[in-house]
């Protein structure tokens, strides 16, 4: 993988990160509506770009399979922080 697509994923991750951390300070009311707004964010904007840099060949599947993992993970993760700790 070439630094500066290394780079643009690192970037991401961090606005996946503060997205998370955004959620996570707002969570009052509907947690799992939260989780869903996060996933649904991620989905619209995150997913699209890392599919087309797959598709440009900048990343291998495998690449993109296990930045797709991460991704997941957090979005675990919110879920396993909001809703699970509630019940």
């Amino acid at each position: 993988m070439k630094e500066i697509i290394q780079k643009e994923l690192e970037s991401l991750m961090k606005i996946i990160l503060n997205w998370k951390e955004d959620y996570m300070s707002s969570a009052g009311g509907i947690k799992e509506f939260l989780v869903k707004e996060f996933e649904q964010e991620i989905e619209t904007y995150v997913f699209p770009y890392v599919r087309r840099l797959y598709e440009m060949k900048y990343l291998t599947e495998n690449e993109a399979k296990k930045f797709m993992e991460l991704i997941y993970e957090q979005i675990n993760d919110l879920y396993n922080m909001l809703v699970k700790e509630d019940k």
